[in-house]
């Protein structure tokens, strides 16, 4: 936790102004919306993506006054995502609380995710910027795709580190890709600078989810905010356990997927540790760090500022990060 003290207290002004726009959004006719919105999108979230936002209007000059207000539309987004994840995974935890599926149930936490997500298409809609309007859009069927990715290949130990990309491209990249040429697009940047930006964010948001990946093995709930292991006992195949998986002749790997498939709760930590052991989450670190390094070449182009310093400290932060 002191990590995230030293790196993002700084950015406290723009966490409160977001926050304070996102307070606003929960307005509604009807209490329970409120309810699981106050519950859900004002939670303990890293605030990540309209950050990313915010700095890029920063670092392309924008004099928008309106600018805390669109950088919701990407928390909404997510945050939205996550409510329809947590129902198609069951989960009970969510950033150290309880899950809204959970407390309210599928079918309003579902409901509570498309109602966030209208939102920030609404929102989009505001901005009087069709380019901005459309890589919003484009960013949410690519965000879609990517889940029914995830879906086609549970359970599917055959899944290659070229399926899992597509995955996470669409899953976590696509809309952290969006945020950051969102916010050139709204400042007017012509679209050498918006590509840049754009490829700034699908490479910090690969690095970002395969981060995740790793603390799915190695972390603690407590830390992580939510179940670790998560991802075995919901089928999914992540870089950590492809990796495994490679070094293993056909018949280890098939005893492996047997032991698993057959009694999954039950032999969960057998396999996160085996994973652990394996030394496939060095590598997928070391891949993560190439991640962010060719985000980081991706800002070649602007002068040194304090706001190119933020992306850069920003971009470290997403490696170092526990949590």
């Amino acid at each position: 936790m002191a990590q995230k003290k030293t790196i993002l207290a700084q950015y406290n002004y723009h966490f409160k102004r977001i926050n304070d726009e996102l307070d606003l959004l929960l307005s509604s006719r009807v209490s329970l919306i409120e309810d699981i919105g106050a519950h859900s999108l004002l939670g303990q979230g890293k605030r990540l993506r309209p950050l990313l936002f915010i700095l890029v209007c920063e670092l392309c000059n924008s004099s928008r006054k309106d600018l805390y207000r669109l950088s919701t539309i990407f928390e909404c987004i997510h945050t939205a995502s996550l409510l329809h994840d947590d129902v198609l995974d069951n989960a009970e935890i969510r950033r150290k609380k309880p899950t809204a599926n959970h407390l309210w149930g599928n079918h309003a936490a579902v409901l509570e995710g498309d109602f966030i997500h209208s939102t920030a298409i609404a929102m989009s809609v505001e901005s009087e910027n069709l380019l901005f309007l459309k890589r919003v859009t484009n960013a949410t069927k690519e965000m879609t795709e990517g889940q029914i990715l995830e879906l086609i290949h549970t359970d599917d130990w055959k899944t290659s580190k070229e399926d899992y990309l597509r995955i996470i491209k669409g899953k976590t990249a696509i809309l952290i890709s969006a945020a950051c040429s969102c916010g050139a697009i709204i400042s007017g940047a012509d679209s050498q600078v918006v590509e840049n930006l754009s490829n700034y964010g699908l490479n910090l948001g690969i690095a970002f989810q395969l981060m995740d990946d790793i603390l799915d093995y190695s972390s603690t709930e407590e830390v992580f905010g939510k179940s670790v292991g998560k991802d075995i006992q919901e089928g999914k195949i992540t870089l950590p356990l492809i990796y495994t998986l490679e070094a293993l002749d056909i018949n280890e790997k098939k005893r492996l997927e047997i032991l698993c498939k057959g009694s999954k709760e039950e032999n969960h930590p057998y396999l996160i540790d085996f994973v652990r052991k394996s030394g496939s989450m060095e590598r997928v670190r070391e891949e993560a760090q190439q991640y962010v390094d060719e985000a980081i070449l991706c800002l070649d182009s602007f002068p040194v500022s304090n706001v190119k310093d933020s992306f850069q400290q920003l971009s470290q932060f997403v490696i170092n990060r526990h949590y």
